[in-house]
């Protein structure tokens, strides 16, 4: 089974690197948002990890920049409604923790509903 590589490094390589050394591997966006630094939330819910790393941690920082001491640890993040749990993984590095988390639902249509079209009387109603 091959070892999972982040941009050339390994998992190991990643947890000894200091914060700013793991933001030069990032893409613009995100290494600029670790750059101007962790806003209160984002620094309580860090704090939180960092005390207890198998607990379940909940947020609304959908705009946290995933880091590896975040790695395996499991965070409920909120999508607008209710807390989604999702596991961080390796593959998950560089990305916030938003984009695992989606706020709007996939549109299901059915039949349309009584009374919404002049059509929709012929439609047998159960």
């Amino acid at each position: 089974m091959a070892k999972f590589m982040f941009y050339g490094k390994t998992m190991e390589e990643l947890e000894k690197m200091s914060l700013e050394e793991f933001s030069k591997l990032l893409p613009a966006r995100n290494r600029r948002a670790l750059k101007r630094g962790f806003t209160t939330d984002q620094k309580k819910l860090l704090e939180c990890i960092r005390k207890n790393p198998k607990a379940f941690h909940r947020t609304k920082c959908r705009d946290m920049v995933i880091i590896p001491e975040m790695l395996g640890v499991k965070i409920g993040v909120h999508n607008g409604k209710e807390y989604v749990p999702i596991e961080i993984k390796p593959e998950m590095l560089g990305h916030r923790l938003g984009e695992f988390v989606l706020t709007r639902k996939q549109v299901k249509h059915s039949a349309p509903g009584f009374g919404a079209t002049k059509s929709s009387k012929f439609v047998p109603l159960k």
